[in-house]
């Protein structure tokens, strides 16, 4: 399994959309549950959303329910996080992740990879 690999952040004004994405390796890909986790400057590692296997299943935090949105294509190896509507507040250090199970809520310390994460910095 090669480390999953985030892309796609950067420099937004509020309001704006951006789209990560998550590249991970083919051979196992499509028997993790991914997802969203993210660290702002000084702060913990917060759950954003995450995705079931086949992607019937999805979960956000209520900071960005209706905001953001989680996909996935099995096909491409690939999980997707689009962010609308961004807020200062959602300046953080994005991280991809996956786990065997989707299971019940998740926590940055029972995750089985991570990203190397991606930036993102909202402007006022």
């Amino acid at each position: 399994q090669v480390q999953p690999v985030e892309s796609g952040g950067g420099l937004v004004q509020a309001g704006g959309s951006l789209r990560l994405s998550c590249a991970a390796s083919g051979r196992t890909f499509s028997s993790y549950a991914m997802g969203w986790f993210r660290q702002a400057p000084g702060k913990e590692r917060e759950f954003v959303a995450r995705i079931s296997r086949n992607g019937g299943v999805t979960q956000y935090a209520d900071s960005v329910k209706g905001r953001f949105t989680i996909s996935r294509d099995n096909a491409k190896n690939t999980v997707y996080l689009q962010m609308n509507s961004l807020r200062p507040e959602d300046t953080a250090v994005y991280y991809c992740t996956g786990r065997a199970t989707y299971g019940s809520a998740w926590s940055p310390d029972a995750m089985d990879y991570w990203g190397k994460g991606t930036l993102v910095t909202v402007s006022s």
